[in-house]
């Protein structure tokens, strides 16, 4: 996957407006895994749900000290009511959007806090042809994935809420991943605002 996000974040410096810093926001960020992609220089606001993850993200910022950390809001994707309306450069959201309760709203509340010309950034595992061995397993194990997977649902065809989402440009490409056969099948891109 290292190089699928290399290539997934390779461009995202061009967002930045002229003469200012960069700044990312990134949603259910975890423990910082996609740090080292990010441009140097930039600004990054952390958001996850879990209130546990600051402690966690200190080893990740330590080893990424190209980026400036900004602060961590403790928000769902559905709701990031304490990030200004048209703030920052860039929303990144890779491996949320299985486990939110609401993707329509995710994808609203990013395009809110979005500047104009601003991107959102995405990597998410979706479900697989509905033709296919992969789609029937992916059906039948759902409620054990979910229940073991921390509210991971794999049967989402995320793709169709971007495409009707109110982002202006939709980047999107379907790609496999190294991953086991339930979570092979991964879209990844971005869209403009």
């Amino acid at each position: 996957m290292h190089d699928k996000k290399k290539d997934l974040f390779s461009n995202v410096s061009e967002f930045a407006r002229s003469g200012t810093q960069l700044t990312i926001l990134e949603i259910g960020c975890g423990t910082g895994a996609n740090f080292e992609f990010y441009p140097s220089g930039c600004r990054v606001i952390c958001t996850d749900p879990n209130s546990n993850f600051p402690k966690y993200l200190q080893k990740s910022l330590a080893v990424n000290n190209h980026l400036t950390f900004d602060r961590f809001v403790v928000a769902s994707g559905e709701d990031l009511g304490a990030i200004d309306e048209g703030s920052v450069d860039v929303v990144v959201c890779t491996l949320v959007l299985c486990s939110v309760s609401n993707r329509q709203r995710t994808l609203q509340e990013a395009h809110r806090i979005l500047r104009p010309g601003g991107a959102f950034y995405f990597l998410e595992h979706v479900v697989a042809d509905p033709s296919s061995w992969t789609y029937f397993f992916q059906h039948v194990l759902q409620p054990l994935w979910y229940y073991f997977g921390d509210g991971c649902e794999v049967t989402r065809a995320t793709w169709k809420d971007l495409e009707a989402s109110e982002f202006s440009d939709l980047k999107l490409r379907h790609i496999d991943t190294p991953f086991n056969f339930m979570i092979k099948g991964h879209i990844m891109g971005y869209a403009v605002k």
